[in-house]
C-alpha cells in the first residue's frame, strides 16, 4: 500500500475502534479531494445508533487538512442533527489528521431510485426535509457563512474563466465582459433580496440517501452557508445529474410552499421566525426567485465542472455540462429582460461550443 495517508488512516481508525483493521477500499469519491472508505466491523464498545437502528458499519474518511480541513463538516453535522435530520453522526474526528469516523448511512443514493413512478414520494421527502432544515435553523443560522455578494459573484467568476477562457479558449472582447458583469450583478442581486436561510448548498440526488427510516439521509452538507431560500431548490429540483419536465418541478415547488407555510405553524422552537420565513415566501414571485438563482448556481457549476477535469483531471463531468446549460438557456427563455443574454448564448457563445463538439440540452 504506497498511500501515506491512507496507512495512517487505517492505523488511526483501528485505534479508535480498538480493533485490528485490514486495508482499506474505496468506498467513494467525490468532487472534492475527501475520499471514503467503508468498515465493516463490531461495534459492541461504541453502541451507535441512528434513529433507533443500530450500525453495523462505519465510514472513515480522509479529508487532507490543507485542502479540506474537516471543522465545519463536524460543526454543520450538529447543526443538521439539532434540526432533526438524518445525518452522519461523527463518532471520532481527528481535525489535525483530515480523518473522522462517521456513522454509515449505506449506499441507496436517490439518483437510481429515481424514475417517474418513484419521484412524488422522493422528493416530498427531500422537500419536508429540506423544510425541517431551513426551520430547525432559523436561530442559529447565523453562525454559518453568508453567501454574500462576493461570494456570490467569485462562483459565477468560474464560468468566465474556467468555462469560457480555459476550456473553450474564448477570447473575451470588452462588450463580453461588461455582458457578463451586469448579468452577474442581476442574479447575486435577486439571491440577496430573497428571505435567507441555512443552504445545504448541493442538496440533489448524489447527495440524498434513501434509508429505512427518517428518509432521506443527506450528506456533503460542509459548505453549507446562510443564503437564499431557493438555492436548496435550484439543486434538488434543476439537478445537473438528472432533468424532469418543467410542470414536474413547478408542482415539486408549489408543494414546498404550501407545506412551508403548514410546518411554520407547527414548528415550536421557531414559530414566530418560521410564521416570518412562510410569510415572506408568500409575497414573492417564488418562481422567478427559483429560476434567477438557478441561473446563478448553473453558470458556477459549469465553472467548476471544467475546473475538475483542468486542475484536477477529473474528467466525468463534462458529460453533465450540456444539462447544466441547458437549465440556463431555458431560464433565460422565461424572462424578455434577459433577452440580450439569450442571444448572447446564440451568437457568441455558440460557435465555441459547436467547436467543441458540445450544445446545450435543448428541453423543446
Amino acid at each position: 500500500m504506497n498511500d501515506p495517508r491512507l496507512q495512517a488512516l487505517t492505523q488511526w481508525a483501528a485505534e479508535q475502534l480498538q480493533q485490528p483493521l485490514e486495508e482499506l477500499s474505496v468506498v467513494s469519491g467525490d468532487a472534492s479531494f475527501r475520499r471514503y472508505f467503508r468498515l465493516p466491523c463490531n461495534l459492541q464498545k461504541h453502541q451507535v445508533r441512528l434513529n433507533g437502528q443500530s450500525l453495523t458499519s462505519v465510514v472513515a474518511v480522509d479529508s487532507p487538512p490543507d485542502k479540506e480541513p474537516i471543522e465545519a463538516f463536524v460543526k454543520v453535522s450538529e447543526l443538521l442533527d439539532k434540526a432533526g435530520l438524518s445525518v452522519p453522526q461523527v463518532l471520532h474526528a481527528d481535525h489535525q489528521q483530515g480523518f473522522m469516523l462517521l456513522s454509515d448511512l449505506g449506499d441507496a443514493l436517490y439518483l437510481p431510485a429515481l424514475n417517474d413512478l418513484s419521484a412524488d414520494e422522493l422528493y416530498h421527502a427531500a422537500i419536508d426535509a429540506l423544510i425541517d432544515l431551513q426551520l430547525g435553523c432559523l436561530n442559529r443560522q447565523s453562525e454559518l457563512p453568508p453567501y454574500d455578494k462576493a461570494q456570490l459573484h467569485r462562483e459565477m467568476e468560474l464560468f468566465r474563466e474556467w468555462f469560457l477562457q480555459q476550456h473553450l479558449q474564448m477570447p473575451l472582447e470588452a462588450a463580453d465582459h461588461q455582458l457578463l458583469d451586469q448579468w452577474f450583478d442581476c442574479l447575486s442581486g435577486s439571491a440577496l433580496s430573497q428571505p435567507q436561510v441555512a443552504v445545504h448548498r448541493d442538496y440533489h440526488s448524489r447527495n440524498l440517501m434513501i434509508l429505512p427510516q427518517h428518509s432521506p439521509g443527506i450528506i456533503d452538507y460542509q459548505d453549507a452557508v446562510e443564503g437564499a431560500v431557493t438555492y436548496d431548490l435550484v439543486s434538488l429540483l434543476k439537478d445537473c445529474y438528472i432533468r424532469w419536465p418543467r410542470d414536474r418541478q413547478l408542482q415539486w415547488l408549489a408543494y414546498y410552499q404550501s407545506q412551508l407555510e403548514q410546518k411554520s405553524l407547527q414548528h415550536k422552537e421557531t414559530q414566530s421566525k418560521s410564521i416570518e420565513l412562510a410569510d415572506a415566501v408568500k409575497t414573492r414571485d417564488l418562481v422567478q426567485d427559483f429560476d434567477w438563482m438557478g441561473m446563478q448556481r448553473h453558470i458556477k457549476v459549469a465553472g467548476i465542472f471544467c475546473r475538475l477535469y483542468h486542475r484536477d483531471g477529473k474528467a466525468g463531468y463534462l458529460a453533465d455540462i450540456p444539462l447544466t446549460l441547458g437549465y440556463i438557456v431555458e431560464a433565460l427563455q422565461q424572462y424578455p429582460e434577459f433577452e440580450q443574454y439569450l442571444n448572447w448564448f446564440e451568437s457568441r457563445l455558440k460557435p465555441y461550443l459547436e467547436q467543441h463538439n458540445m450544445m446545450w440540452t435543448s428541453f423543446e
